[in-house]
C-alpha cells in the first residue's frame, strides 16, 4: 500500500463525440470550474473534441488538465484530416488519449498502430492515457490476462524516461456505455497483474509510481469501491464526466486520497 499513497490519483473525463460549444461552456461553467480538489493528491483532466481544444485550454481552470482523445499518427504534412502531435503542442495540450476501445473497434486501430501512436506522442513530449482491456467474448472465455498481456506488451519498447508521461487506462470493452462495471475484485485482479508485469518486464520503481486507472460505466455510486483497490489509482470517466456527479468523483476520490 505505500505504492498506493504515494501515487496521485489520475481522474479523466472523457468527452467523446458530444456537446455543442454551448454544451461544452455550460459544462465548464457550472461543473468543472467549480471542482475542489488537492492537486498535490489528485490529478483531473477533461478531453473535448478537437475543435473546442483550444477554447476549453483557454477558459478551464488552471488547476484542470485539458487532454486530446487521439492524436495522428504522423506529423505535419499530407495526412488529411489527421491532428498531429505538433498541433496539439502548439495550443497548449499536454495530454492525449490513445487506444481507446471506441478507436480499436470502431476505426480498426490496431495494437501496432497504438503503440506508435503512443511512442510517437511521448517522443513529441505528450502525455499520454494508454488504453487496453478486453471484449465480453474474451473476458467469457478467460482471456483476460492474455489480452491484455498482447496489447500492452509493445510498451517494453518504451525508453525509461517516457514511463514519468504516462498513464495505463484498463478498460473492459463490455462495461463502457453499457452500464456494466467491473467489480472492485475484477479491476483490481487485472490491475495488479499490469503492475506486477510492468514489475517484471521494465522495472519494480516503474511499476510503484506507474498510475494505473479504470473505465467502464463509472459513476459516483460506484467509484468508491472502485478507488479503494490497492492498485486502482483512479478513472477514466465517459458519460458521467459530461455530468455534475463528476464532481462527486472527483469528491470522493480527493476525500479517499485524505485517508489512504
Amino acid at each position: 500500500m505505500e505504492g498506493a499513497a504515494t501515487r496521485r490519483i489520475f481522474i479523466g473525463g472523457n468527452w467523446k463525440s458530444n456537446n455543442t460549444v454551448q454544451q461544452t461552456k455550460d459544462l465548464v461553467q457550472n461543473t468543472i470550474n467549480k471542482l475542489s480538489f488537492d492537486s498535490a493528491r489528485v490529478e483531473v483532466l477533461v478531453a473535448p473534441v478537437f475543435i473546442q481544444l483550444q477554447w476549453a485550454k483557454e477558459n478551464v481552470s488552471s488547476n484542470v488538465y485539458v487532454g486530446a482523445q487521439n492524436v495522428s499518427l504522423f506529423g505535419f504534412g499530407a495526412y488529411t484530416g489527421e491532428i498531429s502531435a505538433e498541433a496539439l503542442k502548439d495550443i497548449g495540450v499536454e495530454w492525449t488519449i490513445i487506444g481507446h476501445s471506441e478507436r480499436r473497434t470502431l476505426f480498426g486501430e490496431t495494437d501496432e498502430v497504438v503503440l506508435k501512436k503512443t511512442t510517437r506522442a511521448l517522443e513529441q513530449g505528450l502525455k499520454v492515457i494508454f488504453c487496453f482491456g478486453e471484449v465480453l467474448a474474451e473476458r467469457e472465455a478467460n482471456q483476460t490476462i492474455d489480452v491484455v498481456n498482447r496489447q500492452i506488451s509493445g510498451l517494453k519498447s518504451l525508453k525509461p524516461e517516457h514511463w514519468n508521461n504516462i498513464v495505463l487506462a484498463y478498460e473492459p470493452v463490455w462495461a463502457i456505455g453499457t452500464g456494466k462495471v467491473a467489480t472492485p475484485e475484477q479491476a483490481q485482479e487485472v490491475h495488479q497483474h499490469v503492475r506486477k508485469w510492468i514489475s517484471s518486464e521494465i522495472s519494480a520503481e516503474v511499476a510503484q509510481n506507474l498510475r494505473i486507472i479504470y473505465g467502464g460505466s463509472v459513476n459516483e455510486k460506484n467509484c468508491g469501491d472502485l478507488i479503494k483497490q490497492a492498485d486502482v489509482d483512479g478513472f477514466l470517466v465517459g458519460g458521467a464526466s459530461l455530468k455534475p456527479e463528476f464532481a462527486k468523483i472527483v469528491e470522493t476520490c480527493n476525500t479517499h486520497n485524505v485517508s489512504a
